[in-house]
Parts: structure tokens; sequence; C-alpha cells
């Protein structure tokens, strides 16, 4: 029985613009928490990636195991990689001397690399086709890989490009931005056009979160980074509790 209703669920949320606004605020908490505990508490970026891979796989663990669709526990696992993407991309930029562009070009190669593994895998790497745990693993490593190539790539565009947060904001909003009117106005793959905006929201959250904890002398607001976080979890919830989440249709065959 329980074999069955496995394969016919999937435990990720309808693709609304809900989940967007919780996605790009999910992303901006993962960089305001991730640099509080790294840098704040002074647990480094090693300690903070590991302590942050250990409550992941606990939420991966549970995400997998549920039988239906939890909003709390499907973004809880989504923030948790937001957070394990940030510290991780700044310990392999920063403390193994990768740099920005190497980082990113080798994220972005790792990224690529899992949804064609994917694809050739199961066919389909489509959020309608998540109804086995297989399919599941794939979709959080791709997902993990995403949240860390957009911290890399955030970096790089404000610091090494030298746009600046703002700037580096406006680039990654002008791209969604692109990526919606080729969902509203052509025919390209509506699976390409989710993960180029999954993976977009990325870098723009992990630049709006260094504008808000940044220092004025950085170019951003200097807010403490535990009240940053704290709100944006606050927001978080909130769209949770006062707006219902439904379950993405399973694919049809």
């Amino acid at each position: 029985m329980q074999e069955n209703m496995s394969d016919t669920l999937v435990k990720v949320p309808q693709v609304t613009l809900l989940f967007w606004i919780i996605k790009i605020a999910a992303t901006t908490l993962g960089e305001t928490a991730g640099d509080a505990a790294s840098m704040s508490l002074n647990l480094g970026y090693l300690l903070s990636t590991v302590l942050f891979t250990g409550l992941f796989l606990l939420a991966l663990g549970a995400q997998i195991k549920a039988t239906t669709f939890h909003p709390m526990l499907y973004w809880a696992t989504i923030i948790a990689t937001t957070i394990v993407g940030t510290t991780l991309a700044d310990f392999a930029d920063r403390s193994l001397g990768i740099g920005y562009a190497g980082g990113t070009l080798l994220l972005l190669s790792l990224l690529f690399g899992t949804l064609f593994i994917w694809h050739r895998s199961l066919g389909s790497i489509s959020i309608h086709s998540l109804s086995t745990p297989r399919a599941e693993y794939f979709y959080w490593v791709t997902i993990l890989f995403s949240q860390t190539l957009g911290t890399a790539l955030g970096d790089w565009t404000a610091d090494s490009a030298g746009l600046g947060y703002r700037g580096a904001a406006v680039i990654f909003g002008l791209m969604l931005l692109v990526v919606l009117a080729a969902y509203l106005w052509t025919h390209i793959s509506r699976t390409a056009l989710f993960w180029a905006a999954f993976i977009l929201t990325r870098p723009l959250g992990a630049v709006v979160g260094d504008f808000l904890d940044k220092p004025l002398a950085a170019g951003g607001l200097g807010l403490s980074r535990f009240t940053a976080s704290a709100v944006l979890m606050a927001f978080i919830v909130m769209c949770l509790l006062l707006f219902r989440q439904r379950p993405a249709e399973r694919a049809s065959h």
C-alpha cells in the first residue's frame, strides 16, 4: 500500500507566485543565516558547513520518508540547502582559494552534470515526475548545487565584476524578467524555464542578503545578520500559515 501511495505522490509545491516569493525570501535567509553562523558567531566556513549539512540531511531524510506534502518540512529543507550553499561556497571560494570564478565554474559544471545524469537516468527532470525516492534524491542534489552556485555567482557578480550588491540584484532581477517573458510569450520548455528561474533566484537572494547585512562601507545596509534572518524567517512562516500551498500534480503517463 505504501509503495503504491509513494508512486502517486509529488511532495513538492505547485509553482505559483507564492512559491517564488517564498523561494527568494528563503535564499536571502540562507545568505544572512549562513553569514551569521560563520562570521558573527565565528564558527568559520568549514564548521558551519558541517553543522548545517547535518541539519540538511535530517530534513532531507524526513522529506523523503514523508508520505504526503508538508509545506513546513519542504521549505525547512529548502532553507537548509540555502544555508549550506552559502557556507560551502564561501569555504570553497575563500578558504580553499578557488576564487569566485573558479567556484562558479566548478559548481555550474556539477549542476548541469547532475541535471544531465538525472534526465538520462529517469527520462525527465520535471517536478511533476518526483513520485519516487530516486527522483527526489536527484531533485535535492540539484537544488543543493544550485544554492551553492548562487552564492558563488552572486559574490562574483557583486565583488569581482564590480557591480555591487544593488547592481547585481538589478542584473539578476532583469534575467528573471526575461525568463518570465519567455514563459508568457514563447513555447520554450516549461521545465527548462523552471530550472532557469530556480537557479537565478539564488544569486538574487544572495546579493540581497549581502546588501542587508554587509557594512555601509562595503555597500550594504549594515543590519544585524540575526535580525535580518529572524525577520525573513518570520515572513516565510507567515506566508505558509496564511496561504495554502498545494502539491504539484503528478505527470500522467
